[in-house]
């Protein structure tokens, strides 16, 4: 193997949200498997794989910590987590190659870099009470101010300073000219909140020895309290749902108007983010139209980079571009699937910045007759799992013709609210509806918005003249088909087989999962 590449990907959630995945650990499998994804989720809208292996929780290696401890990680992050995720085939061959996935750095993945080079680290300090916890000491003869009499707990403390580091700057002014008094009074004059750039001994060492002076450009951003988000997002058929604007006074491209269960939504954007890039390109100081542009040609797939009010003003006190943080993400063993969208061409849309395009929110009832060749579409879903969707639905076939599409929700069928019921028993009502079927299904973006607003959906949301996809088949077309079973369902992997049977409680000794 040439290396292993974990994903990196932050998910969001709101409140009464979850993550939409187990987290399991599976009796003869190793490592905290990903299962049961649920469609639409975060997870699955970021990429999430069942099977994947999570090895790291907002930075701390969980590979080997027990299954409660990983999972109260994850609950305690709140509404959005990071993790770095290995796929099933990578992850059981790192392990039968004995690499060690802590240490990611002695794999050949790590740009080709047996150990990256120190950095100096930027620290956001917001003042207590007591005041911020450190001192500030400078030795006659020696160059330079450093930190002292850090406070165990204090603000100094929490925010990564550490006793003997070096000051570089003060809120972006570099101080390493300046007199003892002179920093000092840049400190007592900066009011409640203050921005550091401090390099410890080794880093210190590190670059005297390369002769290369230190700046804000090559720091760690890890201990700023405050990061940018990144959003990935998959276009839904009505947009992403989010309007971008210039407002008077202030600066930068700006989120607006996201509707609820939009796509935006559920990726994490919020009013009044501002946008810092487009799939990993800087947009501040671009026209607005060019940056509209750039959403629109990124196709089917969007990832932006976006920081709110507070994360704002934190950079800007320590005169510090946000891009930094993306720059550090992008180099931290994150794949190409993560950083880049995939360019596809851009659906033909309104001359407007608006990203989503309303739509009547209503399912389709959908009648057919059973042909020679089926009804000509898969029933999918994992078994044991609520939740059922439509694939596979051959053109011109009975299904097509009675308007059923690719990932269409089943709500209904025969007139039986199936949305509870598991795979095995859907498939069971289709096999005995005989030669005539009628499902009630919504597009997966049409679903998401109405369970977004509470909305039952039944037949009633259809109106008396709003039976549009209703139709039944014409059998002298469809003896030219492939055949092609109804609703047939998926014969399961083995991996399929062994998670039927080992769905439980989290007690079980076989198998534990948590819902996240």
């Amino acid at each position: 193997m040439a290396g292993y590449k974990p994903k990196v990907i932050s998910l969001n959630k709101r409140p009464g949200q979850t993550f939409g995945f187990y987290l399991r650990v599976e009796h003869g499998e190793e490592g905290h498997l990903i299962r049961c994804l649920e469609m639409g989720g975060p997870a699955e809208l970021a990429g999430m794989k069942d099977g994947d292996r999570i090895l790291r929780v907002n930075g701390t290696f969980v590979d080997g910590l027990p299954h409660s401890e990983v999972v109260d990680l994850v609950r305690n992050s709140g509404a959005s987590v990071t993790f770095h995720i290995l796929d099933e085939a990578s992850y059981k061959q790192a392990k039968a190659q004995g690499v060690n996935l802590s240490n990611p750095q002695s794999t050949p993945v790590a740009n080709g870099v047996a150990k990256q080079a120190p950095k100096p680290k930027l620290c956001y300090l917001v003042k207590s009470s007591s005041g911020y916890g450190f001192s500030v000491r400078s030795v006659k003869g020696e160059q330079g101010l450093f930190m002292t009499e850090v406070v165990p707990g204090g603000v100094a403390d929490r925010a990564g300073v550490k006793t003997n580091d070096r000051m570089l700057e003060v809120n972006g002014e570099n101080i390493e000219g300046s007199t003892h008094d002179q920093v000092v009074d840049k400190i007592k004059l900066a009011g409640g909140s203050i921005m550091f750039l401090l390099v410890d001994e080794e880093t210190d060492r590190y670059y005297q020895n390369k002769r290369m002076q230190i700046g804000a450009w090559l720091a760690t951003t890890k201990y700023l309290p405050h990061k940018p988000r990144i959003i990935n997002m998959t276009r839904a058929p009505d947009g992403y749902g989010f309007l971008l604007r210039e407002e008077p006074n202030q600066t930068g491209h700006l989120i607006k108007d996201v509707d609820r269960g939009s796509t935006a939504e559920r990726a994490g954007l919020k009013e009044m983010d501002r946008l810092l890039a487009v799939d990993g390109e800087e947009v501040e100081g671009c026209p607005h139209e060019v940056v509209v542009d750039r959403i629109r040609q990124s196709g089917n797939k969007c990832c932006l980079l976006v920081l709110d009010k507070d994360t704002d003003q934190q950079y800007k006190l320590g005169k510090v571009s946000p891009m930094l943080f993306w720059e550090e993400m992008k180099d931290s063993n994150s794949p190409p699937s993560y950083t880049e969208a995939i360019n596809l061409p851009a659906a033909p849309v309104r001359p407007s910045t608006c990203f989503q395009e309303r739509v009547e929110l209503k399912p389709k009832l959908c009648k057919m007759e059973k042909t020679s060749a089926g009804y000509g579409f898969h029933l999918n879903g994992i078994q044991g799992v609520c939740g059922q969707y439509i694939k596979e639905v051959v053109k011109g076939g009975a299904a097509d013709r009675a308007g059923l599409e690719d990932d269409d929700i089943v709500v209904e069928v025969n007139g039986v609210n199936v949305e509870q019921s598991t795979h095995e028993e859907v498939v069971a009502i289709i096999c005995s509806s005989g030669n005539s079927l009628e499902m009630l299904v919504a597009k997966k973006s049409v679903y998401d918005q109405l369970k977004a607003k509470g909305v039952t959906i039944t037949r009633l949301l259809l109106g008396e003249t709003s039976y549009v996809q209703v139709h039944t088949a014409d059998t002298s077309d469809d003896s030219k088909e492939r055949h092609h079973e109804e609703a047939r369902p998926e014969t399961p992997t083995k991996s399929a087989r062994e998670r039927t049977s080992s769905v439980s409680s989290s007690s079980s000794r076989e198998s534990m999962d948590e819902r996240l």
